[in-house]
């Protein structure tokens, strides 16, 4: 049996709940980490949601979107509050001008996602293009920032050592285009979008994130219109997340509906801390699920990382000690994650390794567990 190589997977992705109150600045802690990237959402109205880096930098109007096309600060976060700063443990939430609706709104809830990097970054010179990379080689987790030369030859720099499985690319600037460009190991043909719900498809006529990445550097392919313009327009500042898989922390991958309350069982080889899973051949929006929303089987509370609306409620999914299995027999099209037959692809963090690195397993889960 293969053992984990990171026995506390809490230490480098964690999710962390708040309610607001409308202090500024407000502490917002418990991850255990300083997270690199924070991705937060408003659980109880209709928000955007926000995503912040260290390699960007905290501050008034920073933020990128995941429901949205719109160039970094296109949410306004310095009218509707912001991260200020990235801290040990957290970050610190500070009111935009009118009020905090996106972090600390009184009587609001929501969740944060964090992943920890290397801090603010490095030069990198393995690509064509150098790159300014904060990577965590420990958790297969890198930000990438580059500005775009509008090369259909041009290589990116990622600094994980190892191919990423997922890749996930969007410009600030939006000169261009402003889709988040998603590459998946499980997509070999055409690309996703994070910000959309439509199928994988091959037609953009400016190019995609090629499908092969190497151990040091992700590229571009050309579309049918001969340009890489969507993800490598020239001038324009890009940003990437790059996710490698680490046995026991993360998985990049695959199942198939079966239409069930008895679904699919995904193998994973660790209890789920977060699930994004997509519906990869139709159209489909990306489903968030987290073990703090709720502490216990069944999970049946969700976000959609393409939407703005409110957190919904609708039994799921199970986290297991090795995976999570499927509880929905999924009849809304748009909506489903356990469709019959149909494919979809998921990106997966731990909460627990099924077997330790001292060949110490992992209790299974089991519906009302609190």
């Amino acid at each position: 049996m293969a053992y984990a190589t990171i026995d506390k997977p809490s230490s480098y992705f964690n999710t962390v709940l708040n309610t607001g109150d409308n202090t500024s600045p407000k502490s917002i802690t418990g991850f255990g980490f300083q997270p690199d990237l924070v991705w937060s959402k408003t659980r109880t109205s209709g928000n955007n949601h926000t995503l912040f880096d260290v390699v960007r930098g905290a501050g008034s109007n920073k933020e990128l979107m995941s429901n949205s096309t719109s160039a970094e600060g296109g949410g306004a976060t310095g009218t509707f509050g912001y991260i200020s700063a990235f801290n040990t443990d957290g970050f610190t939430a500070t009111a935009g001008s009118t009020n905090s609706a996106y972090l600390n709104n009184s009587g609001d809830t929501y969740v944060n996602w964090g992943w920890k990097a290397n801090a603010t970054g490095v030069s990198n010179t393995s690509g064509t293009i150098t790159s300014t990379v904060s990577a965590n080689t420990t958790s297969g987790f890198s930000i990438v920032s580059f500005t775009g030369n509008g090369s259909n030859s041009a290589t990116v720099g990622h600094g994980l050592g190892v191919v990423p499985k997922m890749i996930i690319e969007k410009s600030r600037t939006t000169s261009f285009d402003g889709s988040w460009w998603v590459n998946h190991n499980k997509v070999t043909s055409g690309t996703l979008r994070l910000n959309s719900n439509d199928a994988s498809r091959t037609d953009f006529p400016s190019g995609w994130i090629n499908e092969s990445p190497t151990s040091s550097t992700f590229s571009f392919t050309a579309g049918s219109g001969g340009t890489v313009n969507n993800v490598n327009y020239s001038g324009d500042a890009y940003i990437a997340y790059c996710f490698a898989e680490v046995k026991g922390f993360s998985k990049f991958g695959s199942y198939t509906g079966n239409g069930s309350t008895d679904g699919t069982f995904v193998y994973t080889g660790f209890t789920p801390a977060f699930v994004i899973m997509k519906r990869s051949d139709s159209t489909g929006n990306w489903s968030v699920y987290d073990n703090k929303r709720p502490a216990y089987n069944v999970k049946n509370l969700f976000l959609l990382a393409n939407g703005t609306g409110a957190e919904e409620t609708r039994d799921s999914l199970d986290f297991l000690s090795n995976g999570f299995k499927l509880r929905n027999t999924d009849l809304n099209a748009n909506t489903n994650i356990n469709l019959s037959g149909a494919t979809y692809i998921y990106m997966c963090f731990a909460s627990n390794p099924f077997v330790s690195s001292k060949a110490i397993p992992t209790t299974a889960r089991w519906s009302g567990l609190s």
